[in-house]
Formats: C-alpha cells, sequence, structure tokens
C-alpha cells in the first residue's frame, strides 16, 4: 500500500492504496487469494475503528469528551442548569482548545507560563487561551492585580533560580548564591506578605509574561464529574491511557443499571448547612482548593485527603480539626445507608458512596492518632464535642478515643467493620482502668453478626481472659474450640541479626542470606519433598479469581457502572453472595467433585492478562496453581471458596504464609498451609482465626516457629 495524498493537517484522515502484486503461483500468475483477503480485512478494522474516532481529534480529548457525555447521561440529575450548560460547552470549544485544557488539567500546576505551553498537536495555542479564557475555562495572570499568599507562592514556583535572585537583586535583598530555590521563594514571600514589595507582581509578571491556570469552577466541576464516571478516588484519566496502551486490559462484563447510587442532587450537592463550620474550623489556605466544592460527599472526601496529608506533615492541630469536622458531619447525616433497620443489602454496599461512610474513615484515622499521641497540643476550643471535654494530657487521649468509638458504633449499625472498633474500645476501656465496662463491651460484641473473623476471636480471647470470678462464674460456651491445639513446628536458623524491631535475618542452607519464610520453605523442602511458594494470601485469591471468574462477572444489577472496574462493587459484602447463591452453589459443587483444575485451566486460557481483584497474573505460573489446586481435596477448597464468596472482606487477609504441596505418584497428592513466625513473632487474632477455619475445613495446617535455640518451649 501508499499514501494517496498528503494530509493538510497532521491529524487528518491520511488516504491510503492497498495494491495486491501479482506472483507465481503453482506456475501461472496471479494474485494470492488469502494475502489479499487478509489485507482487505485489515482495512475494515482501520475503517471500523476510524468511524468511531472522529476525524482531528486525538485520543486524550476523545476519552475526555467520551468521560463528560456519559456522566452527563448517567447522572444529568447531580449537575445544575448552569453546570449542565458549561460541561456540555467543551464539545463546542476549537479542537485547540479543548486539547489545551486537557492538557493542564492532568498536569500539576495550578500555573503555566504561556510561553512553555507547545504541544504539537496545538497549532495555535495563543487563540486557544483566548477562547478558554472568554468562556471561563481558564484564568489569566497578566497585570498586577491582587494575588493571595498561596498564588503568589505558585507564581514564584514557576521562575527559575536565576530569575528569583535577579528579583532579589533588584529589590536589594540579601541573596545568597548558594541558596536553594525554596529559600529563596520563602525569602520573597515574607516580604510580600509583610507589606515591603508592593511590587513584587510586576517583577514577577515582566519574567513569566502571562500566565495561564484552569479555573477553579471548571477545575472542581470536571473534578466532580471524574468520581461520577470512575466512582472512586483512585483513577483518573489515565485509566484511559493504560487501556489505550494495553497496559492494562479490563474485564468484559455488563452494566445493568436499575438504581442511581446517588438518588437526587440533596444526596451529592448542596452542603451550605455546614459550609460555615467548615471556615470557622479549617484554616483559609486549606479550605481554598476545594471552596468552590458544593456537594457533601466531594466535600468529605477532601476533608479525608487534608487528615492524611495533615499526619504525613504532622500538623497535629490540623488533624484535630478535620476529627471535628467528621464527628459533627456523621451526627447530622441520618442517610438511610447506615439504617439497621433496611433488609436491602444492596443499600449497605452503597453505603461507601455517602459521605459518613467518608468522614468515619477520617473518624478512624483520628482514632489511631489519639491512641498514639503523647504530645500537648493547643487546641481551638476546650470542647470539640458537644458536651465532651477533650483531654490535653500528654498520655495517650483514650478517652477521646473511647467517645470517637462510641459515636461509630451508633452510627454505623451494619457494618464489617464494628469488628474492628469494637475490639478497639473494648482495649481501650482496659487502658483507662475500666475492666468490668471493657468486658462488657466484648460480650456485646460477640452478639453483634457483623463482628466476624479475627476481630470475633480477639473479643473471645479478651472475654476468657476478662471474665473470671469474680466478674463472671460461668465459664463462656466458646472456651473450649478456642483452646483447641494448633500443630507446632520447631525449627532452629543460624540468625544474621537479633535486633528488636527488625525483619529476622537468617544463613539458609545455602549459605545465602534469607527471611524465616524461605528458611522454612528449604526446611519442609528437605524433611518432606514439599514443594511450595511463599504467598500468604495471594496464591488463594488468585485461586479464587480463577475458580470464581464466571460468578464475579455474572450479570447482578447496579455492581457493574463504569467499564474500569476490576470486581463488583458488592464483592466485600454480605450482597456479593446472597445475590448469586444460585450460580455459586451449583459452581462449588464442581469444585466440590474434583473439576477445580479444569476449571482453573479454561478460566487461565480465556483471561489470561485481564485485570481481576485478586488476580496476580506475574506472581504465580499456571504450573504452580495447578499443582496446588491438584493437591488440595475438592472438599476443602471448595469450602474455602464458599467462606470468600460470603464474606471476602473479612476473610481475604491474614492466610498462612506458606502453600506446600507433594505428590504421591501421578496423580495423587497432599497440600499443607504453615504459618511462619520468628524468634520474637507472635499470630494475630486474624492468623490464629484462619488456622482454625482451614482446620475445620480439612486442610493439613500448622505453624513453623523458627528459633536461634532450636529448643521447642
Amino acid at each position: 500500500g501508499y499514501v494517496v495524498s498528503v494530509p493538510k493537517r497532521s491529524l487528518d484522515a491520511v488516504p491510503i492504496q492497498i495494491v495486491c502484486q501479482n506472483s507465481i503461483f503453482n506456475g501461472k500468475k496471479g494474485c494470492d487469494e488469502f494475502e489479499a483477503l487478509h489485507l482487505w480485512q485489515k482495512a475494515l478494522q482501520v475503517v471500523e475503528f476510524a468511524k468511531n474516532r472522529p476525524p482531528n481529534t486525538t485520543k486524550y480529548q476523545q476519552n475526555f469528551c467520551l468521560l463528560l457525555k456519559e456522566v452527563l447521561t448517567s447522572s444529568p440529575h447531580l449537575f445544575t442548569k448552569d453546570e449542565k450548560k458549561f460541561i456540555e460547552s467543551f464539545t463546542s470549544l476549537s479542537e485547540d482548545s479543548q486539547r489545551l485544557f486537557v492538557r493542564l488539567y492532568t498536569r500539576k500546576g495550578p500555573w503555566f507560563r504561556l510561553s512553555t505551553i507547545m504541544y504539537p498537536e496545538i497549532c495555535n495555542p495563543q487563540q486557544a487561551v483566548k477562547e478558554l479564557s472568554a468562556t471561563g475555562y481558564l484564568c489569566l495572570f497578566e497585570d498586577t492585580t491582587k494575588l493571595h499568599d498561596d498564588e503568589m507562592k505558585d507564581l514564584l514556583s514557576l521562575l527559575t533560580v536565576s530569575e528569583l535572585r535577579d528579583i532579589l537583586c533588584t529589590l536589594r535583598k540579601k541573596c545568597n548564591q548558594g541558596s536553594r530555590k525554596q529559600n529563596l521563594i520563602a525569602s520573597l514571600l515574607s516580604c510580600y506578605k509583610g507589606g515591603s514589595c508592593p511590587v513584587l507582581q510586576r517583577l514577577i509578571l515582566e519574567r513569566t509574561e502571562i500566565c495561564i491556570r484552569t479555573s477553579p469552577e471548571a477545575e472542581s466541576l470536571f473534578w466532580r464529574a471524574e468520581r461520577l464516571f470512575f466512582l472512586n478516588g483512585e483513577q483518573d484519566l489515565s485509566a484511559f491511557l493504560l487501556v489505550d496502551l494495553r497496559i492494562v486490559k479490563y474485564p468484559t462484563y455488563n452494566c445493568i443499571i436499575l438504581e442511581q447510587i446517588f438518588s437526587n442532587e440533596s444526596d451529592l450537592l448542596a452542603y451550605e448547612e455546614v459550609l460555615i463550620s467548615l471556615y470557622l474550623i479549617v484554616p483559609v489556605e486549606i479550605l481554598l482548593p476545594f471552596a468552590t466544592y458544593n456537594c457533601n460527599v466531594l466535600q468529605a472526601i477532601e476533608v479525608a485527603q487534608v487528615i492524611d496529608q495533615s499526619l504525613d506533615e504532622n500538623n497535629f492541630e490540623l488533624v484535630l480539626r478535620c476529627i471535628m469536622i467528621a464527628d459533627s458531619r456523621i451526627s447530622c447525616c441520618p442517610e438511610k445507608l447506615i439504617d439497621s433497620t433496611s433488609p436491602d443489602l444492596m443499600a449497605i454496599f452503597q453505603s461507601c458512596f455517602s459521605a459518613s461512610w467518608v468522614y468515619s474513615k477520617v473518624i478512624l484515622l483520628g482514632i489511631s492518632f489519639l491512641e498514639c499521641e503523647r504530645s500537648p497540643l493547643k487546641v481551638i476550643s476546650p470542647y470539640l464535642y458537644s458536651g465532651y471535654a477533650l483531654d490535653l494530657s500528654v498520655e495517650p487521649r483514650y478517652k477521646d478515643a473511647i467517645h470517637l468509638l462510641r459515636r461509630l458504633l451508633d452510627c454505623f449499625t451494619c457494618d464489617t467493620r464494628r469488628g474492628y472498633w469494637t475490639v478497639r474500645l473494648s482495649v481501650d476501656l482496659e487502658h483507662i482502668g475500666c475492666p468490668n465496662e471493657s468486658l462488657s463491651v466484648a460480650e456485646a460484641g460477640l452478639l453483634d453478626p457483623w463482628v466476624r473473623a479475627g476481630s470475633r476471636m480477639a473479643l473471645q480471647r479478651r472475654v476468657l481472659r476478662l471474665a473470671k470470678p469474680p466478674r463472671r462464674w460461668k465459664t463462656p460456651s466458646f472456651s473450649e474450640s478456642l483452646k483447641r491445639k494448633i500443630i507446632e513446628v520447631y525449627i532452629q536458623g543460624r540468625p544474621l541479626n537479633c535486633e528488636a524491631g527488625r525483619k529476622s535475618r537468617f544463613y539458609g542452607e545455602d549459605g545465602e542470606q534469607c527471611g524465616v519464610e524461605q528458611l522454612a520453605l528449604q526446611y519442609y523442602a528437605r524433611e518432606g519433598g514439599w514443594q511450595g511458594v511463599h504467598t500468604e494470601s495471594g496464591i488463594w485469591m488468585t485461586i479464587f479469581g480463577l475458580l470464581m471468574w464466571d460468578i464475579l462477572l455474572s450479570d447482578v444489577p447496579n455492581v457493574f457502572r463504569t467499564r474500569f472496574q476490576t470486581a463488583p462493587l458488592d464483592m466485600e459484602t454480605d450482597h456479593f453472595y446472597l445475590a448469586r447463591k444460585s450460580l455459586i452453589e451449583p459452581h462449588l459443587q464442581k469444585i466440590h467433585d474434583g473439576l477445580a483444575e479444569e476449571i482453573l485451566i479454561t478460566s487461565w486460557e480465556l483471561h489470561m492478562g485481564t485485570a481481576c481483584r485478586g488476580v496476580n497474573w506475574d506472581q504465580h505460573s499456571l504450573s504452580d496453581l495447578r499443582a496446588a489446586v491438584s493437591c488440595i481435596r475438592g472438599p476443602c477448597l471448595a469450602s474455602l471458596c464458599r467462606h470468600l464468596a460470603q464474606d471476602y472482606g473479612s476473610w481475604s487477609s491474614g492466610m498462612p504464609d506458606l502453600l506446600l504441596w507433594r505428590f504421591h505418584g501421578d496423580y495423587k497428592g497432599e497440600a499443607k498451609l504453615v504459618e511462619v513466625k520468628g524468634p520474637r513473632d507472635q499470630l494475630s487474632e486474624q492468623q490464629r482465626a484462619w488456622l482454625l477455619l482451614l482446620m475445620d475445613c480439612g486442610f493439613n495446617a500448622e505453624v513453623c516457629k523458627v528459633s536461634t535455640t532450636g529448643i521447642s518451649p
């Protein structure tokens, strides 16, 4: 083939003529029909692709327009009339303007020097800037209008070190040749804040010339559209790029949407009733980046981002302010999504999209902070909570943590996190010298159907320890199950280091350095001819994902809402099993009957490389997975998969470190699961719960303890 003519613009369609040359075939001159047919099929594929891609459109521009279109189609009720008009106007902009806006929106700014804006696909950036500025998509810095301190700092960061030094010299300020850029900026900023440098803006503009940034209104509106499109805070427009470059391949499923997550505008928009309190609590410099966001859920996400940043920066006073915001917000959010009387389990898995759920995450971060905090803090008010005085002592602030834990348990009555909250509450009450109340909390927690797995075992063990005469005279019914013996194996290792607080390292049997898990693998290979992997939960999540692939992606309403999901939204909730029970149980029967290896091979061959929750294509080979599955008896594997399907959130972590297998002859084999502990390690409650569960399922499970003495206690 060859190009018929050269297009005038770089992004115009290129006309190509395909020619099939004559060749000698069986002594006759002619055209190979197979080759011609193959070329024609390729040409048709190109034409079909071009139909779905408007001419002169770059891929990132097309993706952005697609995102806006789908959000407006699926959630028009979540935008005001003016907001919808603004979003719809984007497609009316010129090609250059659309590309420039998307480029700037996805870059880290906020300000950019117009003189440095150069993209090969944008023919006239200056004209694009004028159009975007006139339509409200861009802001320009081209005069000496008074700027906020943060904006001034951002503009100063656009200057080079030599330009910053030049300005300091012009102002006759002291300037060390070795000063770093941040020091130079701080020096100029202090002059600006002090009012001694009114000409600073003019000096900056003389060097940068026109500077541009996306307008706060456009940025907040399109950020909201992104969140509605992806339904999480992790994915952004780069997800399109990863798919286009074939780095990530998402699974195929049907999006059956019968119910909106945000049913009306009041669910997402208009948080004016708490906006005043936000201004009173959070400093203006923290509030400004999201002051234009007028929606409860997005505001909650912003508060979560602020507390993360504050913890990283050790800004403890701001951490307390974020805790106060979250506490006040969940107290005034009577949302149906956290109503324990609702029989609709779908409402529970959708609750993570509520502002209250996000605020609960903020409070949980605050609880961890308060339980560890030992620094006295200056607080803006002696009472952060209604009727509850904050303890400002230098000891861990358990009373404050207890107050917040009770708030969470009162507000979120249908939540699998209740187990962790209850354990923390019981522990903190014991810390402040209230063992009777601690015991009562633990006993009440054991009656809570939402307290499961390791948390349930932790509460049982606390009850056994605290419920001794005269507090309690009757032995709990679960005491015998907790006393079950878990097989322990002791091996000796030659230590490389024995320092407290550092991960134990040993010399392996080959003389190389290794961890306790690798040392255990070498021991089992030598003593019993076991093969295996150190994987913890990884290999099990991969096996579960491959065996249950069709179940995970089955047609269930409202659990698939975007094209970029790796699992249904309800996967970690009770809704997952109950909504698919008629599909899951017959499938588990096949696994029970010994068809697991066949299902695994078929799933691997059909879906190799496709992203799916829990499945790690790179870490585990098909041969290892086949060996593991074939050595595990069908009833054991079916029982394990059932537990994961019923409560994936509680059981997807904490599994034993090693999965071992060995064959007896060509077909028969056995498997063993081993939790490995170093000299100073103890089993966590989740690990203990897993080992007992595996034993109940029929697995051969044990604990391998590595010591430096080789003596069993």
